[in-house]
């Protein structure tokens, strides 16, 4: 096989691209604003929620023409803000992010109804779920320090207890972290189910 007739066949990465884009046709107005405009409401976002900025009053500085995009790019970024309320920065962020998602949106209105949903399950999280994690941590702690004193019992053939301090084995913290993160996640379903929500409102 004659590689170098071959070659003439084999196509650059740089050629294959260029196909690609001709196959994309024209680039339209539209696709422009929102490559440029997007990233800048990121951008945007991710400022204002690491300093005290007023996001209508930076909005206000845009083109009319331009401002959906800012708003959709920055809109994003807070949203992504949103978390479970596992800490007192987890629950300042997440005030700091649905007010600069209010500050976005036109029908308040409709945000503030979404929020109260968001609201009650960060409530139920820090209440119920709160006890639920506590109850499931000191059951795995009990099931967990039963099976080490077995396994112990096996292999050093004795009766005796040995004092373990269960919280601090490996497997142990692993198995938690894993039985958090499944208590979690109903709570992180609603909770992306009204961020979806929010998304579409105006």
């Amino acid at each position: 096989m004659n590689l170098e007739n071959e070659g003439d066949h084999i196509k650059s990465a740089r050629e294959i691209a260029m196909e690609k884009v001709a196959e994309m046709g024209e680039v339209t107005e539209e696709e422009r604003l929102r490559w440029k405009y997007v990233p800048e409401g990121e951008k945007l976002a991710a400022k204002y929620m690491k300093k005290d900025i007023n996001l209508a009053a930076e909005l206000g500085k845009y083109d009319e023409k331009v401002v959906g995009y800012i708003k959709a790019g920055a809109s994003d970024i807070l949203l992504r803000n949103i978390d479970l309320p596992a800490s007192d920065p987890a629950r300042k962020n997440n005030k700091k992010a649905m007010d600069g998602i209010k500050a976005l949106k036109k029908d308040k209105i409709g945000a503030e109804n979404t929020f109260s949903k968001i609201r009650n399950v960060f409530n139920h999280y820090n209440e119920q779920g709160e006890q639920q994690r506590r109850q499931a941590y000191e059951q795995l702690k009990a099931e967990f320090g039963a099976k080490v004193q077995e396994a112990l019992k096996q292999q050093m053939g004795t009766a005796t207890e040995m004092k373990i301090d269960v919280e601090n084995q490996p497997q142990f913290q692993e198995e938690w972290r894993r039985l958090k993160l499944q208590l979690d996640a109903q709570y992180m379903s609603l909770l992306n189910e009204y961020k979806q929500e929010l998304t579409a409102i105006a």
